[in-house]
């Protein structure tokens, strides 16, 4: 599979955004990888026999994406910003569907995300994200590009257009929140 320079990439986006739709014919075969491994990321505390696989969560967002109109990427962060949220959405969605059904699946969450919550329930994160960003939806926003796509923080900075040094600080104080959020939802 090959890979395009981040320019390149940025360039289609925005070709996409002006309605090229060769451009995202384009897009897609070169981004699928990461779109997967992102999808693996969020699968990854999910039980083996879990009905929906990585594939199929790139393949629902692939669908949601190509509904988005008039969305003016910016560059290959904010692609994947964008991504990170689709696939927690349909995530949640499928969740709830489960729990409607009478099974809650619970998933890892890095140590990176949470000291001391090795499984939550994704239903009790998402909340626990809600409840956040009543209060400050930027570091909702970190937390998605960071957690959930991967991004470094020197993307999460260019995405958010913030400094590196308010990305380090959100992130550290969005820990401390979810923590404590999980731990009042004994999730923690």
């Amino acid at each position: 599979m090959r890979t395009l320079p981040s320019e390149e990439l940025t360039r289609l986006l925005l070709a996409w955004s002006a309605g090229d739709e060769q451009a995202l014919d384009d897009l897609l075969p070169v981004v699928y990888r990461e779109l997967y491994n992102m999808a693996r990321r969020y699968m990854a505390g999910e039980r083996p026999d879990h009905t929906l696989q990585a594939s199929a969560l790139v393949n629902e967002a692939y669908l949601k994406l190509v509904d988005v109109r008039q969305m003016q990427w910016q560059n290959r962060a904010h692609f994947f910003g964008v991504c990170a949220q689709l696939m927690r959405r349909i995530l949640v969605d499928f969740g709830r569907r489960l729990k409607r059904g009478g099974g809650v699946r619970p998933v890892n969450l890095s140590e990176d995300l949470v000291i001391g919550a090795q499984t939550t329930n994704l239903l009790a994160l998402d909340d626990a994200l809600n409840a956040l960003a009543a209060v400050d939806p930027r570091k909702v926003r970190v937390v998605e590009l960071r957690f959930f796509s991967g991004l470094t923080v020197e993307e999460t900075a260019e995405v958010l257009n913030v400094s590196v040094d308010t990305v380090v600080r959100d992130w550290r104080l969005a820990k401390v929140w979810l923590h404590r959020e999980l731990e009042k939802a004994g999730e923690a």
